[in-house]
């Protein structure tokens, strides 16, 4: 297998595209192929085979002219280069509807992402249990965040609340935030912000239809 080249040096959209190539691999594993060509790859996603070969050069020589891909080679590569080959512990700050729905989610799980943590300021939460983690006082996110390793926050409160979790979670050491509250949160550029706003695709959905 040829050696990953530095990851930090990708952008949004290649590391966006590594997830769907991945995606798409694990789908033909399970259907017994073994062998796959980058015009297949470009077919099934709509890019082009130059895109496909070009991204998949990061991950060092696997293709073979003529033959294609490993399957199981480049889905071990890309598990690698995603950081999808260890476990990564998170903090959930929001114990309402939207947080239950995320932490009740078994596709974090099956690729390693669990939430071990959730916090929340309503007394009447506090202390209660989902499935065997408790609900913690907000408050002692710092502390947890320590002794669990944590390095990724998940933020799903109302967004009147969502800078200050945000601030809090980065005090707090945390160095990646997925936030789904529909509003636009500042971090420091050591911090890695992902924002999930269903509303948004909705409302391009909808924009679509009265055309």
């Amino acid at each position: 297998m040829g050696c990953l080249r530095g990851k930090g040096k990708f952008s949004d959209k290649v590391v966006t595209r590594f997830s769907l190539y991945l995606r798409y691999l694990e789908q033909v594993e399970g259907e017994g192929i073994y062998l796959v060509t980058s015009s297949q790859i470009a077919q099934a996603l709509h890019v082009t085979a130059a895109q496909v070969r070009r991204d998949l050069s990061y991950l060092g020589q696997l293709g073979l002219a003529g033959v294609g891909y490993s399957v199981k080679k480049l889905v071990s590569s890309l598990e690698k280069i995603l950081g999808l080959n260890k476990k990564w512990p998170m903090a959930l700050v929001g114990a309402g509807n939207l947080g239950a729905a995320l932490f009740s989610y078994s596709g974090f799980r099956r690729r390693g992402f669990e939430i071990i943590a959730i916090f929340d300021k309503d007394p009447d939460k506090i202390g209660t249990r989902w499935a065997n983690v408790a609900i913690l006082d907000i408050t002692r996110l710092p502390e947890t965040v320590k002794q669990k390793g944590i390095k990724i926050g998940v933020i799903a409160v109302p967004h009147y609340a969502a800078q200050e979790v945000a601030d809090r979670l980065v005090s707090s050491g945390v160095k990646a935030i997925l936030n789904f509250s529909p509003c636009k949160i500042r971090v420091p550029e050591s911090v890695k912000l992902q924002d999930v706003d269903v509303s948004i695709e909705l409302e391009t959905l909808s924009w679509f239809l009265v055309q």
